[in-house]
């Protein structure tokens, strides 16, 4: 069914709403007489009279006042849609991310990001737990897991490797040429992230570990490797800066792949889906950039 002239239906509105052609017809800026033919041929269409003359006042039938009532809601509609449109594309960009990857690969990061996509206003929040984003007011969250999280979009950023890391002053008083090497020195442990994993792919029964440092943070743990308290057994999505710093060396060349890895998570509704889809295209081409070196 096509519907009448939305011009036309705002002129029903108007006039219905003020009882008069004249201060409908200013509200709208155009004249009387463009009031007055809009709504004949909203008559004609609907073969229904919308208005009858009191006096001074043009009164809507009950077919006229149904109908404008409806226009009256459906312009609302519109007007929060578009106010709704306007605030997503003013309001800040939340992001929520771990801690650790926050101030270890993105801080890196923000100043192109905020250059390459034209995207200024941004609220990073560091946080290790899963942020809900219907009602925590996060518009991303960069996830570490396995992806797959009900109800909302994920794209995989990057697919994690583990491998040893220590500090150039502790490779140089502890020599580790093959990973039988990792058995003598001080290893550093992450909650979560067992060294029996790395032993077992490189084909080492894992030993029982003496007593030594424990972190429930990758962070802190690297920082206690880049200050020569032991090896590490480094992500490397979040050894990156300090390898790239010299802070921290790689021992050994061989590293594992794991099925977890970090995802960038958005709503599919969300009303700032465009200018989230713009960040997520470019924190895709900066993982892969980085990946090429």
């Amino acid at each position: 069914m096509r519907l009448p002239s939305f011009l036309a239906l705002r002129a029903l509105e108007a006039a219905a709403r003020h009882r008069s052609y004249s201060r409908a017809a200013e509200e709208l800026h155009v004249t009387h007489g463009a009031v007055s033919q809009q709504i004949r041929k909203l008559e004609e269409e609907l073969g229904s009279r919308l208005f009858l003359r009191r006096g001074n006042s043009m009164e809507p039938t009950r077919t006229g006042a149904q109908l404008a009532d409806r226009v009256a809601q459906a312009l609302q509609t519109l007007r929060d849609g578009v106010e709704q449109a306007r605030q997503a594309s003013c309001a800040p960009l939340v992001i929520s991310s771990s801690a650790a990857f926050a101030t270890r690969w993105l801080v890196t990061r923000l100043a192109r990001l905020s250059v390459e996509t034209d995207e200024l206003d941004l609220m990073v929040r560091a946080e290790d737990r899963l942020a809900d984003l219907r009602t925590d007011g996060v518009d991303i969250a960069l996830r570490f897991g396995l992806g797959g999280w009900p109800g909302l979009e994920s794209a995989v950023l990057m697919t994690e490797r583990l491998f040893p890391v220590c500090s150039p002053d502790f490779l140089a008083r502890h020599p580790i040429n093959v990973p039988e090497d990792l058995l003598g020195v001080p290893l550093l442990r992450l909650t979560g992230a067992p060294w029996s994993v790395w032993f077992t792919a490189v084909g080492i029964e894992p030993p029982t570990l003496p007593p030594g440092l424990g972190f429930d943070d990758s962070s802190l743990m690297l920082d206690a490797a880049a200050q020569g308290l032991g090896v590490a057994l480094a992500r490397s999505g979040l050894s990156e800066r300090d390898l790239n710093d010299g802070r921290l060396v790689r021992p050994l060349a061989g590293e594992i792949t794991v099925e977890t890895g970090h995802h960038f998570v958005w709503r599919a509704d969300s009303p700032k889906l465009a200018r989230i889809l713009k960040l997520r295209d470019w924190f895709v081409a900066e993982v892969g950039r980085a990946a090429r070196g």
